[in-house]
């Protein structure tokens, strides 16, 4: 099974972008992972193309109309297809690794990228859209966002990251943020790698990482560990 991403969009053309690139476009060109984008507005009936109008109850900006947005949805992942149905929205539940790697051991995703003030209520509801936020701020639409998403679970599928052992230490993967990393020259502006990364005792280097990797999370996101951790 091919993990399949399918994009709505009113900008298909920033896509891959990034996606396109690195191990994640390599294993896009070798068939790891397929990726189509959508553009909404060919689902639109007037001739202008219209895709969105006022909010009911006024305000400020445009809101999606459902109508477009549901036929949208309905051609590209009738109800036999098995795909999450997600929405990048700065008003969803937060990505997490955890959330990754559920997606990156499924069928692929549909992503409907916003713009404007919003997507009708009414279609998040009848669609089941999931809203999903990549963190606290607001983006001029969601296709930036359904980047971030797709580079955290693209990297997940099998084949398309090399080192399966480095992803395995990586933050967040076992609820500890990464330890810090060195490499040569030995001595870099007066600043020395830490003498236990180069005894040669693997024991040690295991537990010395293990401590700066509690340490680093307790000072920066204290929030990842148990309470008596803190």
């Amino acid at each position: 099974m091919t993990f399949s991403a399918h994009i709505i969009t009113l900008f298909p053309e920033l896509f891959p972008g990034p996606l396109g690139a690195s191990v994640l476009g390599r294993g896009l060109a070798d068939g790891l992972w397929a990726l189509q984008a959508t553009q909404l507005r060919d689902f639109a009936l007037d001739r202008h193309r219209t895709v969105d109008d006022t909010p009911s109850g006024g305000g400020a900006g445009m809101v999606l109309k459902p109508d477009i947005l549901a036929r949208a949805i309905d051609t590209v992942a009738p109800e036999t297809d098995p795909r999450p149905r997600i929405l990048m929205s700065p008003r969803g539940k937060p990505l997490t690794q955890a959330r990754a790697h559920e997606l990156a051991t499924g069928p692929g995703a549909v992503i409907v990228c916003g713009r404007f003030e919003g997507v009708d209520q009414r279609v998040i509801e009848a669609r089941q859209l999931e809203e999903i936020s990549i963190g606290d701020y607001v983006l001029a639409g969601g296709e930036v966002a359904a980047m971030v998403l797709l580079e955290a679970v693209v990297r997940l599928i099998p084949g398309v990251l090399g080192a399966l052992d480095s992803r395995d230490e990586e933050s967040f993967e076992n609820g500890l943020l990464e330890y810090p990393h060195y490499t040569r020259p030995q001595i870099f502006e007066g600043r020395e790698i830490p003498a236990v990364l180069t005894s040669g005792d693997h024991g040690k280097i295991a537990k010395w990482r293990q401590e700066q990797a509690l340490a680093l999370t307790r000072a920066r996101r204290p929030d990842l560990l148990p309470p008596e951790k803190r």
